[in-house]
């Protein structure tokens, strides 16, 4: 069986890791790089770092601190936000990214997704997706723009699409649990679970030790996401691989 994977993340507007609430109400926690090293330290299995502000302000990515980050750290290392072109992609990796994270420009240009994954490889690209339920009940919409515009696409629809195209992970972000540590979004993830069959992990809403194994016990997820949990200090991933453990979870 795989091993699960903890991955904390840092979303960064100005240079700095912040964090919010269903999106908005955004605070200022620390650093990337001394975060990044810091995780490292505890023995997380990946990093996510997202630029949460460089598709709405239409700017690249900040290169000079994903080249800091990766300087620091010894672990895979995921970046998003602001990468519209294979160009883009190109320097993300160069800079010290294992894997760049699509979302606003994949769902403009679907094509994006399977000209990366032709050049670098599906492992390189992964496919981040915002989702909200729709009020109806009917499902969740796609949306963009850190979780301003909604696509009207169907997140069941677009992430079978997109693992067609060459996705190799899909990062899910639950809108409705983000921030909110209740837990995550278990109905989200498994009907996005049942969708695809490349790797998913589970993001927004956890709170909790418990959460951690009930998204990663059931194997409802292949990795779980969590950022305030880690940066506020409330919990170290070492201490959620421990309780992984006792509970029977397959975790590095």
């Amino acid at each position: 069986m795989l091993t699960k994977r903890i991955i904390p993340c840092l979303d960064v507007r100005d240079g700095k890791v912040v964090k919010g609430i269903n999106f908005v109400g955004i605070k200022e926690v620390g650093d990337p790089v001394e975060l990044a090293k810091a995780y490292d330290e505890q023995g997380a299995d990946e990093l996510v770092f997202l630029d949460i502000t460089a598709t709405s302000d239409d700017r690249k990515t900040m290169v000079d601190v994903v080249q800091r980050v990766a300087r620091e750290i010894f672990i895979p290392f995921t970046v998003g936000g602001g990468i519209r072109s294979i160009q883009d992609i190109r320097t993300m990796l160069l800079a010290g990214a294992d894997k760049v994270s699509l979302n606003s420009s994949a769902l403009k240009n679907p094509q994006l997704i399977a000209q990366g994954a032709k050049m670098f490889g599906s492992q390189c690209i992964v496919l981040a997706v915002d989702a909200k339920a729709r009020e109806d009940g009917s499902g969740w919409d796609a949306y963009v723009a850190g979780g301003r515009i909604n696509t009207g696409k169907d997140v069941l629809e677009w992430v079978k699409e997109a693992t067609k195209l060459g996705a190799g992970e899909i990062l899910l972000t639950s809108m409705d649990a983000d921030g909110t540590k209740a837990g995550f979004d278990m109905k989200l993830t498994q009907a996005v679970r049942d969708a695809v069959s490349v790797p998913v992990i589970a993001s927004g809403g956890c709170g909790s030790l418990e959460d951690f194994a009930q998204v990663l016990k059931n194997d409802t997820a292949d990795a779980a996401l969590a950022a305030s949990l880690f940066h506020y200090g409330e919990l170290s991933v070492s201490q959620v691989k421990d309780y992984l453990k006792e509970q029977g979870v397959h975790v590095r």
